[in-house]
Order: structure tokens, then sequence, then C-alpha cells
């Protein structure tokens, strides 16, 4: 918004002290109303001061709407500013932003609608008769009108975090659905594009200058410089993208408006939004896409994509936080017969891989349901598809599952014994063979050992498909080594807990080109170095490090839009729109530059609470290390 940058003044970096300022003799002061002993007093002032704000012109609204931010953000289920009127009187500042660009410019008043819809959209995240009172005071429309794009993209997070909290509520949600179809079109695009938006409007400007300083002091509370921005920048534009999903899967798991979100080319995007590292609470997309297969037409259409069916698979191979959903999501997908033979073919050669899995989060036997999706009537499904890789895997499914099993229960102790020590046997050739560069026959005879080790010697199972997985690697058969270990970390307790099988994955991805799973298993592998170390100064591999520094760039989230507007691109979407003057300025310039984004994206071809501030979760150490790999990637690239 860069006719407003004059007449901007610094944000208010604090919250107000209601102790000080005793002198003040303003009747309508909300900090001396707030001192007010008696209670029902103070109500009165407040509900008055609520009442009377929109219609004043005060250079202290914005020092007041700090303070009430602070204080929603902090006490969200507190009934009484909501009792007051503050709905109504965030309502209408809304609108006077939005309707009034005089008042906006004047004062600290551009940075009033933002601070309005975050405590509209704090208030209602936990009470449903709250949101009953904000619907009743009139707050939709005006978050409509920031949801499209009135202001700028700071003002759809806050409006479409609030509309996802209304339309969350049975008995709220059909006052959003009024706007259903706009809504549910402005949460797609927003989803699909806000990293682009983001990047071209703020991260990829590196003239601070050229940036909105509103936007810059929003961000940063006035404290912090450009390394401070762009982080909290890459956090609010992943904010951005989960609330449009959160908001889209309310509709979704009411089924409504499916057919506009099933959309072939919104499905391939959701495979591409990942909550990941930045705001590691959301599922992001495979939230959206598991919502989608719990109904018919989501699966029907879900089925028809191939880029979707592939997503899914290789994150049910992973070692990412939703590795469940993407094996509900196929197991969902299987069960149904009208697409359980559209993606049999495909999702069986990776869930393969999962039949020996044990507990995954709070799903116990998840190996035993893949494999009883996978066997359902696999005689007839063999003879329908005529794929000798298909059939091959579902022989030996049959053969691991239903066949052996029988056999080794008829096995005496005294016969498992003789078949463990001749399995240590044969592995010890194996090694031997390995360390001479017998790479071809070292797997050999793991594969020898693997068919006569019994099932329920699974620490030694997973050891031989670890060490046929490192020979696969040396073999360069990356797709080989990703099955291998996968079966091996299905087999270590807690799953995906073997800190070999990781790294091994993690360089059979990265051969494969699969940044974000080489990454997730590098930093798997070192959170399993820390744990194991006994001494307090921790060392983490140099060669993890260095695995890491390659991928960040790669899973960075602004990485492909980064790669769609070059530096030169960007200073001229905003060299374009600097010198404009005239009152619609700001919803040319958003206009221009959506309409550019979508351009430019058009020639490339469960409903899970969000946490409303990002956070560590206690003993997750991925944030951590990927702090410090950040910090140390000028050193690695170096010494490369």
């Amino acid at each position: 918004m860069d006719s407003l940058r004059k007449k901007e003044k610094k944000i208010p970096t604090t919250t107000p002290n209601m102790d000080t300022d005793q002198s003040c003799t303003n009747p309508c002061c909300f900090f001396c109303t707030m001192k007010e002993p008696d209670s029902s007093l103070r109500s009165a002032g407040i509900a008055k001061i609520f009442k009377e704000m929109p219609l004043r012109d005060d250079h202290e609204h914005v020092l007041v709407l700090s303070g009430l931010w602070n204080i929603a953000m902090t006490q969200p289920d507190d009934p009484v500013f909501p009792s007051l009127g503050i709905f109504n009187c965030m309502a209408s500042l809304i609108c006077k932003g939005i309707n009034n660009r005089d008042w906006l410019v004047r004062h600290q008043n551009i940075y009033i609608p933002y601070y309005a819809a975050h405590i509209i959209g704090s208030y209602t995240m936990n009470k449903v008769e709250f949101a009953e009172k904000a619907v009743e005071s009139g707050v939709i429309p005006p978050l409509m009108e920031l949801l499209r794009g009135k202001m700028s993209w700071v003002e759809q997070r806050v409006a479409v975090r609030a509309l996802g909290h209304l339309a969350s509520y049975d008995r709220t949600f059909e006052a959003v659905a009024v706007y259903e179809e706009e809504v549910v079109k402005l949460a797609m695009q927003l989803a699909s594009t806000c990293l682009d938006v983001v990047y071209v409007n703020f991260v990829g400007v590196k003239d601070t200058m050229k940036r909105s300083k509103y936007h810059s002091d929003l961000l940063t509370r006035g404290v912090g410089g450009l390394e401070m921005e762009n982080r909290k920048a890459e956090e609010w534009a992943s904010q951005l993208q989960c609330w449009s999903l959160y908001l889209l899967n309310c509709f979704a798991c009411k089924e409504r408006s499916l057919n506009l979100i099933c959309r072939p080319d919104f499905l391939i995007d959701l495979c591409q939004m990942w909550g990941g590292l930045v705001n590691h609470s959301s599922p992001a997309g495979i939230g959206l896409i598991r919502i989608l297969c719990y109904s018919k037409t989501g699966r029907k259409n879900i089925a028809k994509s191939v880029e979707v069916i592939e997503n899914l698979c290789n994150l049910s191979r992973s070692s990412d936080d939703w590795q469940y959903m993407g094996v509900d999501c196929l197991l969902l997908l299987l069960k149904d017969p009208d697409t359980r033979y559209k993606i049999i073919e495909t999702a069986t050669l990776f869930l393969i891989d999962l039949v020996e899995l044990g507990s995954l989060i709070d799903r116990s036997n998840l190996g035993e349901a893949i494999t009883r999706a996978l066997l359902l009537d696999h005689k007839q499904t063999k003879l329908k598809f005529k794929n000798k890789r298909f059939e091959k895997a579902l022989d030996e499914t049959w053969e691991l599952k239903v066949e052996r099993r029988k056999r080794e229960k008829m096995l005496s102790e005294e016969k498992l014994e003789e078949r463990r020590v001749l399995v240590g046997l044969i592995k010890q050739e194996a090694k031997h063979l390995f360390w001479l560069g017998e790479v071809e026959e070292a797997a050999i005879k793991y594969t020898e050992a693997l068919e006569i080790c019994p099932l329920k010697l699974k620490q030694e199972r997973m050891v031989l498909y670890s060490n046929r997985a490192q020979c696969h690697l040396l073999l360069r058969e990356p797709d080989a080594a990703i099955r291998d270990s996968t079966r091996a970390l299905c087999l270590s307790n807690p799953a995906n807990s073997h800190v070999k099988s990781l790294w091994r994955r993690s360089q059979a991805y990265d051969m494969k080109g699969l940044a974000k799973e080489s990454l997730m298993d590098c930093i798997m592998f070192i959170n399993g170095c820390i744990r194991s170390e006994t001494t307090k100064r921790v060392k983490i591999p140099y060669y993890a490090t260095r695995m890491i520094s390659k991928h960040m760039d790669a899973t960075w989230l602004f990485a492909n839009a980064r790669s769609k507007f070059p530096s030169s691109q960007v200073n001229k979407v905003q060299e374009s729109c600097g010198d404009r003057k005239s009152t619609n300025t700001d919803d040319q310039q958003y206009e221009d530059m959506m309409r550019m984004i979508i351009e430019k994206k058009s020639l490339i071809s469960s409903l899970s609470t969000i946490i409303e501030e990002p956070m560590i979760v206690k003993g997750d150490n991925r944030r951590e290390l990927l702090e410090k790999a950040r910090r140390g990637k000028k050193a690695v690239a170096r010494s490369m």
C-alpha cells in the first residue's frame, strides 16, 4: 500500500501501562475507565467507549486497539468485553477503515482494521456464545471485505482466521455460508497464491524502503531487522495458507461445495501445501485431502489425480508427522469399490513396505489394516490387472502375511533357534562380502537371510533390511533402498526410530530429488543421534548438517515463488505500483499483483486446530535443528 507510506507512523510496540498518565483529563479515556474501581461504572464506561469509538477521530485509537488485542489474545474466554459491545465496535472500525481512506491514513489508523479483525478472531476461537454474539453484531460483512483483499494480505490473514472460527460452529456456520461460493473460491485462491503474494509484496522486496512500513512494524512489533521481518513473514504466510485451508475444511466436513474444492488443479496445489517446520501444528494440504476422502465425491475426484495419489504414497513412506494421514487416505480409497481399482496398482507398490508396521501415533496394528486392504479379493484383483510388478507385490504380501505366518506357527522353539543361528552366520558372510567390495553378492546374502529369518525376530530382520538398503544405495538403486529402509523402520520400536535406516532413506530420497522427504528423515536421524548421546555436548554429524543445508532452499516456503518471480520481476512490480496517487491505489495494486500471480501460476503446470501463534512443542527438536542449520549454512557452504 505504497500510497499510504508517507503518512504511516510507528506502531506501539508495548501494551499500554494502565497505571500511567495520572494527569489524564479525557473523560472517554479507555485506560482511565479500566482503572475505575466500581465494576458497574467501569462496565458502563467501557460500553460507552465501544459505542463512541467508531464515531470519534482520536489519535489514541490504535493504542486502545493494541491493548484490546493483547487482552483478547491472553484472555479469549473472558466474557466482559464481548458482553459490552466489542464486536459492534470492531465491525464498525473495519468498515470505517475500508470506506474512509482519509481517516485510514491519519494518525496510526492504518493498523486498526488488522487489530479489529484479530480481536474478533481471538474472542470467537473457543466460545460458540461469543461467535453467535459476533455474528449478531454484523462482523461477517466487514470481514468479507478484508477477505476480498480490500487492504492487503496482512488483513486477509486475520480475516480468514476469524471467518474460519465462525464457520467451525454449527450454530454460526450458516451465517458464513450465506457467502458460500465466494468464501470457498476466495479461500482456495488464497491458499494457492498467498505464498506468491507475500513473496512478491514483501519477502522478495530486498530494498526495505520499498516495503510497507506498517507491515514491517506489525510483523516485528517494531523490534528486529530484515532477518526477523522475513522470518515472521514466513510464519504469517504459512498461517494465512493454513487458515484458508481450515476455512475450506469447515465446508468440506459438511460436504458443501465439494465440486469447487475438488477442482483437479487445486487438488494438485494441495499436495504442495506443507505445514512442515514453519507451522508444524497444522497438517495443511494433507488435512483437507483426508477430509475429502471421507466423502464419495472427494474420493472419486482424488482417485482421478495421478499426482495426488503419488504424493499420498510418498507421504505414507516418510517420517513426516502427517504420515498416518497419507496412509488413512489410501486405505479409504482402497475400501471404496468405486476407487479401489483406480489406485490399487500404484498404492500397492508403496503400501507393501508398511505391512509389518505396528503402531503409529494413536493407530495400533496399522500394518494389519493395510494387509487386509491390499489382499481383499486379491486373486480376482490379480486377474484384473496384467502388471507383473503389481502381481509380484501382491504375491509377496500374501506369502509374508499369510503363508509364511502359517508355516512358522508349526515350528518348534528348537527349529526357531536353529534358524536364528543360521541367519547370524549368513549375516556375517554378507558383511564380509560387503567390506570386500562385493556389494551385489552381499545384497543377495542379506536376501537369503531374510527369507529364513523368523517373523518374530523383528530386531534381526530390521538390521537385515537396513543393511540391504545400504547395498542398494551403493549400487545406485534408490527405489530399492527406500523400500528396504522403510521396512526396517516399520520393524523398529517405536516406528521410524532406527537411525541408520533414517539416514539411508534420506540419502535415497536425495538421489530421487525428493527434498522434503529427505529433509524430514535427516532431521529425524539427527534427533535419534541426540537422544543416543550420553554426553552433555552433542555433536551433529557434519554430513547430516550438509544434507539439511542442501535441502533448506528447496523446501523453503517461498522456494516456488522465488523460482517464478526473480528479483528483477519483483522490483518491476514494486516500481509499477509505487508512484500511483489515486484513492483507489491500494485496490488497484492488489488486483494487478493478484492478476499477475494467477496468470503466472496458470503457466506452471481432519479439521485440525491451528495454534493461534506459532510455538515449539517441548521435546520436538526439529525447529531448533533447522535454526542451527540456518545459522551454520554459510560455514557449510564454504567447506563443501
